[in-house]
């Protein structure tokens, strides 16, 4: 009899799932016909949370994952059979033959950082729709390669950043958009900071885990079983560009939001920042960031806590606050979030309205139109933790043109945007004319 790591292993290997009940015993309510076929690439933690949402739609039906851990495999699979009494579901060890399966309508992709612009890039040429999860990617060309993946195929793009689909955080942007705080003074941002971390010593690779495609196109490094965990691996530089990103996408984006700022960016960027000096973990710790922009507020963005500002998005206008986090908004006066005139949806400016992110992008493909997150949204907003990369780097002030989105008559900087250098066979996919 096959040990249990064996059979595990050969889910992996072979591409061969076991033996499911048949689709058609399953059948909702919903046709098969009007049903949005998902394939999902990467299912750690942050893609089961997200494969979980896109299983409560009807309309929806998860036909096909692909991950090189076979525990995440296994533990997917369990997830899928117990939503749908059993399921056919296809399992893939390459992320490109997932891609090249025209059966599949649409891609999430929710790998860790330093994969996220091959195979989103890959999906899109292959006409799948897209949910990538944030961040762009590790390099504004990254970010530009997707973005103009997207325009080449006219495929819908939802990014991550999930925020969007939330009331309060809508809320709190039509207060600002609206002149409800007076004229916008100041944006604040505060995310959590980086930390320092094991040593991660050399283990033996386990079986289940395909340690030379998991590092992919990063830069070899010896495999620890805790460098799987997201919270080290998005404190690694290798794998990602730290908190000020992972974190930092999605309340600067919500500040982008309420500045009025998605079409366009900051002019500067500059700021000061502290790394581990013992551990594995070597991205940023804290920082300091400040954005001016030409025709609106501008933003400061620190770790939490620093300069006394909390976690969440705070616009300072002149007549007053509105604070918002997760689960909470708050003001510095009550009557404001009590006033009628005030409630979402009720002022002049009415933003985008989504109940929840999976749902928009499913009615958005269905619809033809553009998700609440489109990937002009999603490149603009991203481009904040990205220069604040480069401006870190840089060690000084950084100019930047946000129409050409270059650095105004700085080489050096504009050097910085380049493509980090990919590892082995892997390179982001030729878009073509």
């Amino acid at each position: 009899m096959k040990s249990r790591r064996s059979s595990l292993s050969q889910v992996i290997a072979t591409g061969v799932a076991p033996v499911f009940v048949p689709a058609h015993v399953l059948r909702s309510q919903t046709a098969p016909s009007n049903k949005i076929t998902l394939g999902v690439i990467g299912v750690g933690a942050q893609g089961t949370h997200d494969m979980r949402a896109f299983l409560n739609h009807e309309d929806v039906r998860v036909t096909a994952v692909c991950d090189v851990n076979a525990k995440n495999i296994e533990r997917a699979q369990g997830i899928i059979a117990e939503r749908y009494g059993g399921a056919d579901v296809k399992v893939y060890r390459d992320f490109r033959e997932l891609n090249r399966d025209k059966s599949i309508d649409a891609v999430l992709m929710a790998l860790p950082v330093h994969w996220h612009s091959i195979p989103s890039t890959d999906a899109i040429l292959n006409g799948k729709h897209i949910y990538h999860e944030k961040p762009m990617g590790m390099s504004m060309v990254e970010s530009k390669h997707v973005r103009a993946a997207v325009k080449k195929t006219g495929v819908v793009f939802q990014f991550g950043t999930q925020q969007r689909s939330d009331m309060k955080f809508r809320w709190a942007c039509e207060l600002a958009r609206n002149g409800r705080l007076g004229k916008l003074k100041e944006i604040q941002v505060g995310v959590p900071g980086g930390k320092i971390g094991p040593d991660f010593p050399e283990q033996p690779v386990p079986e289940h885990v395909d340690w030379e495609r998991w590092v992919g196109p990063a830069p070899m490094t010896s495999f620890n079983v805790d460098k799987l965990k997201r919270d080290n691996h998005e404190n690694i530089t290798n794998f990602s560009l730290g908190m000020s990103s992972c974190w930092g996408i999605h309340h600067l984006d919500i500040a982008q939001w309420g500045n009025g700022t998605d079409d366009t960016g900051p002019i500067s960027v500059e700021g000061e920042a502290t790394y581990p000096d013992k551990g594995g973990c070597d991205a940023v710790l804290t920082w300091k960031m400040r954005f001016e922009y030409a025709n609106a507020a501008p933003i400061t963005f620190v770790n939490e806590k620093n300069m006394d500002i909390g976690h969440g998005t705070r616009f300072i206008g002149e007549s007053g606050w509105v604070h918002v986090l997760r689960g909470n908004i708050k003001a510095s006066d009550d009557a404001i979030l009590r006033d009628p005139a005030n409630k979402d949806g009720t002022m002049p400016i009415k933003l985008i309205a989504s109940v929840e992110h999976t749902r928009n992008f499913i009615d958005a493909i269905k619809t033809k139109q553009r998700a609440i997150c489109d990937i002009e949204t999603a490149v603009r907003s991203d481009t904040l933790p990205q220069l604040t990369a480069m401006a870190l780097k840089a060690k000084r002030k950084l100019l930047w043109d946000p129409t050409a989105e270059t650095f105004t008559n700085d080489e050096a900087a504009n050097a910085l945007m380049n493509a980090r250098p990919f590892r082995g066979q892997w390179n982001l996919p030729e878009i073509g004319a």
